[in-house]
């Protein structure tokens, strides 16, 4: 097991703490990595009332049914990936915020048919921001973007740049897709492809404008 002290996030390499914040409306998206989130993998019965409530006791949020959306409590997020499968994403960002969920879902669902699994090293999340996140995006993704469409609060499997990713708007103020509104996604890539689509997205936002700030 590794020491937490020595543990690094996936874009630790690039040194990208290390840049200024950019001035507002000095570029078209900015970018950033949320490092060390602590995301656990939940696969259980939906229709399951008690293993709803086990949830909700265990992490502080339930765990939605529509597809493609994401419940926000005060410790977790609930992610909908399939109709039997969650992923929860702790509010808390510590290199061991995964584990102790993970412990939290067991000992919270034990005798409700369910499969609790950690998978927080596997993943990087890197933030991307901007009146032109949604433009930066398409190019490399099929997923509808539009403002109309891709909505605050919603969650998407898909591929960014052929890689398998998973983007979340977590906030969203556009009106009308107008260039001026600044939306806020969360986009989770394997960690192994993280560098990649780090400079697959710094490359594809240039023409706009690129800013690299802690998030």
């Amino acid at each position: 097991m590794v020491d937490p002290y020595l543990r690094q996030s996936a874009l630790a390499h690039l040194g990208l703490v290390g840049h200024p914040a950019p001035l507002d409306g000095a570029a078209g998206v900015t970018l950033g990595e949320h490092a060390f989130e602590g995301i656990v993998n939940l696969r259980a019965n939906g229709g399951d009332k008690a293993a709803q409530d086990a949830v909700r006791a265990a992490l502080g949020v339930g765990l939605p049914l529509e597809a493609n959306t994401v419940e926000t409590g005060d410790s977790a997020r609930a992610f909908w990936l399939g109709p039997d499968e969650w992923w929860m994403v702790t509010a808390e960002r510590d290199p061991e915020a995964g584990p102790r969920a993970a412990a939290k879902l067991r000992a919270a669902l034990a005798g409700h048919h369910a499969a609790v699994t950690d998978v927080s090293e596997s993943r990087a999340c890197i933030q991307i921001r901007g009146p032109k996140a949604r433009a930066v995006l398409q190019k490399g993704c099929p997923l509808d973007f539009h403002a109309s469409v891709f909505t605050a609060g919603m969650c998407a499997q898909s591929h960014l740049a052929k890689v398998s990713a998973t983007i979340y708007l977590a906030v969203d103020e556009s009106t009308g897709g107008k260039d001026d509104n600044a939306p806020v996604f969360d986009v989770y890539v394997p960690r192994s492809c993280a560098e990649y689509a780090w400079r697959w997205l710094v490359d594809a936002g240039r023409e706009y404008g690129v800013a690299i700030a802690a998030v």
